[in-house]
């Protein structure tokens, strides 16, 4: 059992795991105060419970008030949030788990509801015609405002700012939320980023942004405890369009990142639906970009034990992300070094304020007991 790809420690550079399952970072929505902020006996149980991970890589976390774009998310550029995200750390590491913070700006996918009326921020002012879950509930996106180059600066500033928040909170790392149709992924790709000054026009121009950032963060925290997330193939889901420049786009991205920096790892998804039929996609995103990037590879998108296994062992990945498994199996890790079954999640409860669907799914051994 101990041969299990999954299960076997990483140790590569100054990153040390003591096996390659990693918690997925997700959005729960269990921030249901004011403040915004990690709720004591909610979110410090909620990530000390799965604490066995290699790696956990918590929800994305706004780096300011403009970045904001979901219904009770946590936030991490308050004095109030850092401090709720330092019991988190501190429940984690007394179960000798490593755990990194995702840093998050929505960009355009947000609504003026959350800004006092102001429109959100986007690299062009083009609606992604998707949907923002609000505190009215789902609402049509509008047209964003395309920041100016002030705009631009104080949001590298916010990250910047974020990063060091972390570094106050106790974090092993952060992670650049580059991904998901995002701030960051609105500027890598040419159907939302249509400026004409250096961040725009060229691939090299629509990446600067993200590097400006990285370079900025990487002043706080040092480059072996920064990943950044990228989901080179999304189509059709978070107002992303993929054109021809798209994966090259990425391309250009990953090979920097890898020749000019030393990172704690990059985090890949695969496509989240079917691209088969777009000819400029990638379909395996994992066996794509691997050949890319020497540093360590996370890859994510529907694995189980199996398929995690086999990802690693013919060498497309270091690490696995698994998302919905950890919802409903805090012991993921112990399920899969006994071949234990699996729970089932409840999909109703993934969003929903309070402990329910959240805290209050059993270990196997608690569960055996109860039968």
């Amino acid at each position: 059992m101990s041969e299990k790809a999954l299960l076997k420690p990483y140790n590569k550079g100054n990153f040390t795991l003591r096996n390659r399952v990693v918690m997925a970072p997700m959005t729960r929505s269990r921030a249901a105060n004011e403040a915004k902020k990690p709720e004591e006996g909610l979110h410090d149980i909620y990530y000390q419970q799965r604490a066995s991970a290699g790696l956990i890589i918590t929800e994305g976390s706004q780096v300011s008030e403009e970045a904001v774009g979901y219904i009770n998310t946590p936030g991490i550029h308050t004095e109030e949030q850092l401090e709720g995200w330092k019991q988190v750390t501190e429940a984690v590491h007394e179960k000798n788990g490593t755990i990194f913070i995702q840093l998050w700006h929505v960009g355009r996918m947000s609504h003026p509801d959350f800004h006092d009326g102001d429109l959100p921020l986007a690299p062009s002012a083009i609606n992604p015609e998707a949907k923002s879950y609000t505190p009215e509930g789902f609402k049509d996106t509008v047209i964003p405002k395309a920041m100016t180059k002030e705009d631009i600066a104080r949001t590298i500033e916010d990250f910047k700012n974020a990063a060091q928040n972390a570094v106050k909170a106790g974090f092993d790392g952060v992670e650049i939320h580059s991904s998901n149709g995002y701030l960051f992924h609105q500027f890598f790709n040419a159907t939302s980023n249509t400026r004409t000054d250096e961040y725009g026009g060229s691939i090299e121009n629509r990446a600067r942004f993200f590097f400006e950032v990285l370079d900025e963060v990487k002043k706080v925290i040092p480059e072996s405890k920064i990943g950044a997330r990228f989901n080179p193939s999304l189509n059709g889901m978070f107002g992303m369009t993929m054109d021809e420049e798209t994966i090259p786009t990425f391309e250009f991205i990953i090979k920097k990142l890898d020749h000019e920096y030393d990172l704690a790892y990059i985090h890949l998804s695969e496509p989240f639906n079917d691209v088969s039929k777009i000819p400029f996609a990638v379909e395996n995103i994992a066996e794509h970009f691997r050949p890319m990037y020497k540093g360590t590879l996370i890859i994510n998108g529907g694995f189980d034990q199996d398929s995690g296994n086999k990802v690693i062992e013919n060498g497309h990945a270091d690490l696995v992300s698994f998302g919905k498994l950890y919802v409903s199996n805090p012991d993921l890790v112990e399920r899969f070094k006994n071949d234990w079954e699996l729970a089932d999640w409840d999909e109703d409860t993934f969003y929903t304020p309070g402990t329910e669907g959240y805290i209050d799914y059993d270990t196997h051994k608690k569960e055996e007991s109860v039968q």
